[in-house]
């Protein structure tokens, strides 16, 4: 996985949720918008401050999380 750097995590932006470069925009408003068919021209348009490498971050993001694996700790 590439190092991810327009994604932040700010527990005083957006309660600390992963967000494109400290805005108020998360990586999931951006995936659910592209899931929901809007295309990057759309997007951007919408949200003028963004970047075009700021959805495809967003996307990969999303991929990366999806692939995780989570383990539940067990013990005491």
């Amino acid at each position: 996985m590439e190092k991810l750097t327009r994604i932040t995590f700010d527990p005083n932006v957006m309660g600390g949720r992963p967000c494109i470069r400290g805005l108020r925009v998360t990586a999931g408003t951006i995936v659910g918008l592209v899931a929901a068919g809007y295309t990057t021209a759309d997007i951007l348009k919408s949200y003028p401050y963004l970047e075009h490498e700021d959805i495809n971050e967003a996307l990969a993001y999303a991929a990366w999380r999806a692939e995780e694996i989570e383990i539940p700790l067990t013990g005491g």
